[in-house]
């Protein structure tokens, strides 16, 4: 009995040491754990210390445009290649070439300004990034407008889309409209080709609307985009008796020519492919 007594008071102080010793370990843990963790004295990691100031001249690339080498005024991108410029900028350049100043793709063959859309997202970003950027063009563009003595264009509202209940009302006319500027339409036939004018394709429509101002030679290069014409062929395009220099309008050729070169409102035109003969 003694034996056993004293060795149950030993097992019980080693128990109260080992107690203790585990008590420690575990308070070095969750002293290491919030060490390692920075939760100590409640310190905790923000959205504000992962924040990064951004200087204006790292996004200035984005936001200029490469004609006039100031910030997007107006922003209007095109829609083949994605390009911004501004707009009054953009409608200058396309007064003399229809490619893009940025990449040289070609917009459109005839009327590029069709294929370019206002980016106002784009531009209210530029206006935010700029401090007094939009009431410095606001200014500029009234007293323009108060010199010349003319009346001030007030800014667009978008109006709300009234929304009526029930069955939606079906559209009238047609959706698609011509432009007032495509004023002529024209009827290609093809009259032959001589041998050794190479493989081509047939020219898959025929029916054509362009603008009046567009030249016998605008309408040669639309037929050798179209058909893939080797360069030695030469096209030769005819309106009744009247071979057609390259100089000339469609509007003046229907003017000069007269009824008898239309045909269901059509400007009918003959083009046959001969083989330059060599110099």
């Amino acid at each position: 009995l003694e034996f056993q007594r004293s060795r149950s008071e030993s097992t019980g102080d080693e128990d109260d040491d080992d107690d203790e010793d585990d008590d420690e370990e575990e308070e070095e843990l969750e002293g290491d754990a919030g060490a390692r963790f920075g939760t100590d004295d409640g310190e905790h990691d923000s959205g504000d210390d992962r924040e990064r100031m951004i200087n204006l001249t790292e996004l200035t690339p984005y936001i200029l445009c490469s004609i006039c080498k100031g910030y997007f005024i107006d922003a209007t991108t095109i829609t083949e290649c994605l390009h911004t410029f501004c707009k009054s900028c953009i409608v200058r350049h396309f007064y003399y070439s229809n490619r893009c100043p940025k990449c040289n793709i070609v917009v459109h063959q005839t009327q590029p300004l069709y294929n370019i859309r206002l980016d106002r997202q784009l531009q209210d970003i530029v206006y935010k990034l700029v401090v007094n950027l939009e009431e410095r063009e606001k200014k500029q563009m009234h007293d323009f407008y108060k010199e010349r003595g003319l009346e001030v264009p007030k800014p667009a509202v978008p109006q709300p889309v009234p929304t009526s209940r029930g069955r939606p009302r079906k559209v009238l006319g047609s959706v698609f409209r011509i432009p007032p500027e495509l004023d002529i339409s024209i009827l290609l036939e093809f009259i032959g080709a001589n041998e050794g004018t190479g493989n081509f394709k047939p020219l898959e429509k025929k029916f054509v609307r362009v603008s009046g101002e567009a030249t016998i030679g605008h309408v040669e290069k639309f037929l050798r985009r179209k058909m893939d014409l080797d360069p030695a062929c030469q096209v030769d395009i005819i309106c009744g008796d009247h071979l057609l220099e390259h100089y000339q309008t469609l509007r003046e050729i229907r003017q000069v020519i007269g009824e008898s070169a239309v045909q269901d409102g059509l400007l009918v035109l003959h083009y046959g492919l001969v083989v330059s003969p060599l110099t």
